[in-house]
């Protein structure tokens, strides 16, 4: 019955890179193995942890469905996603780090979603917490759809969430950059003229750790003023604006939750 089930639902392949996140990574894979949508394979590139991750990700190479791929150097988080789409087989393509989490009927109601529809891009709101204080959660209130020129004003579009139809990420790549490589990358994606669409559910769990990449507020809005000017090519108004109207959107998502 189960693989009659399969071969009439498209495959997803499921990206999760991993460094040094040995206190969350079992909850974000168990939280795809939980998946009512079976036809997923998880790739989970390990990006030379120094902590008990490959501890905890051992568990899982017996696994039929998962693939395990540890890196002798530290490469940074784009080259793991880029090596996971290499890899990837299926028709979509969904992204879950390591210290996130999903609600287990993401993958079914959003490829429903985007299949019913004939989307290529497809995001959703979620949840965001404060490292384990769960009590403390706020859940997101996003656009219904982004373009380009909507998403440089307000880069809600949480990684974690998003599902790709994979022909439209052929000749895209996760750029390596010190921060913002995600902006980016959806950026070079909307800019071909795509649009990205909200299925309507919370679909995922964003910890905000402590010592995240994405916490230290001064250094994200120069990284994107920089990047928008020096990638996106934004002119000197169109970037301020941008940049305004991000941490504004931010602040309403996040309130100071995120960086303090």
């Amino acid at each position: 019955m189960n693989n009659i089930k399969k071969r009439n639902k498209p495959l997803v392949s499921v990206i999760l890179p991993n460094y040094n996140n040995e206190k969350y990574i079992d909850e974000s894979i168990k939280s795809v193995i939980a998946q009512t949508f079976i036809n997923w394979e998880l790739f989970i590139i390990d990006d030379a942890s120094s902590d008990n991750s490959l501890k905890i990700i051992n568990k899982y190479k017996k696994k039929e469905k998962i693939t395990i791929v540890i890196l002798k150097k530290n490469k940074g988080v784009s080259f793991c996603r880029n090596l996971g789409m290499r890899l990837s087989k299926g028709k979509y393509i969904a992204f879950l780090d390591s210290d996130d989490f999903w609600i287990n009927n993401k993958l079914d109601g959003q490829i429903k979603f985007m299949s019913a529809k004939g989307y290529q891009f497809s995001f959703s709101d979620y949840f965001s917490f404060k490292d384990e204080d769960y009590e403390k959660t706020k859940q997101t209130s996003i656009a219904r759809k982004f373009s380009f020129d909507s998403f440089i004003r307000n880069t809600s579009i949480n990684t974690s969430t998003m599902i790709l139809e994979k022909k439209i990420v052929a000749s895209i790549k996760f750029p390596k950059l010190k921060l913002l490589e995600d902006y980016i990358f959806k950026c070079k994606i909307l800019k071909k003229g795509d649009f990205a669409y909200k299925f309507e559910k919370v679909t995922a769990a964003y910890r905000i750790q402590k010592k995240t990449r994405s916490s230290n507020l001064l250094k994200n809005f120069f990284f994107l003023l920089y990047y928008n000017h020096k990638i996106n090519r934004l002119s000197m108004l169109t970037n301020l604006y941008s940049v305004i109207n991000v941490f504004i959107n931010s602040l309403k998502k996040y309130g100071l939750l995120k960086y303090f």
